[in-house]
Parts: C-alpha cells; sequence; structure tokens
C-alpha cells in the first residue's frame, strides 16, 4: 500500500491466499478494501475480484508493469487508464 501523497508504504500479508482453490481474487479484493484504499494497481483482474473492488468504490488500474516506483510515477501522471471491466477470465465462471 502506497500513500501518493506522502511516499509512505507498508505491505499487508496477503499469504493465506496462495494456495487459495478459487476466491482468492474476491479475498484479496476484500483485504485490500479493508485497508481504506482508494485505487489498485495490477497486472490483470478476474471478474469477481473487479466486482468486489467496484462495489467498494475502489478503482481499478490493469496492465502494470516494470517497477513499483515507475508504476507509480505512471499512475501520478495520469499516465494509467482506468479499467471498465476484468481483463482475465474467471477459473470458476
Amino acid at each position: 500500500m502506497v500513500d501518493t501523497d506522502t511516499g509512505d508504504y507498508h505491505a499487508v500479508s496477503n499469504d493465506q491466499n496462495l494456495n487459495a482453490a478459487q476466491g482468492a481474487g474476491i479475498q484479496s479484493a476484500e483485504i485490500v478494501s479493508r485497508q481504506g484504499v482508494e485505487a489498485v494497481i495490477t497486472g490483470h483482474c478476474g471478474p469477481k475480484a473487479f466486482r468486489t473492488l467496484s462495489v467498494a468504490g475502489i478503482k481499478l488500474f490493469t496492465g502494470a508493469d516494470g517497477t513499483v516506483a515507475d508504476t507509480l510515477e505512471r499512475f501520478k501522471k495520469g499516465m494509467l487508464t482506468e479499467a471498465e471491466e476484468a481483463d482475465v477470465e474467471g477459473h470458476w465462471l
């Protein structure tokens, strides 16, 4: 988690989802939501996590690659596009 105003950051454990057969995206989205974030930047997002984030009012930006610092800089400059839908299929649709 990064505060884009101050540059402060902290890690949040997501270990419980490492071996999840399903539901990892939803659980991860719920963890993020409880942290009070306003936006998520990620490489990809499935439909269930997308819905969970959307319902929580959290903006989603997909297609992230490179370093965290580079991606954060692109975000601050408005160079990332907000996702309008999931960009990968769910496992159990």
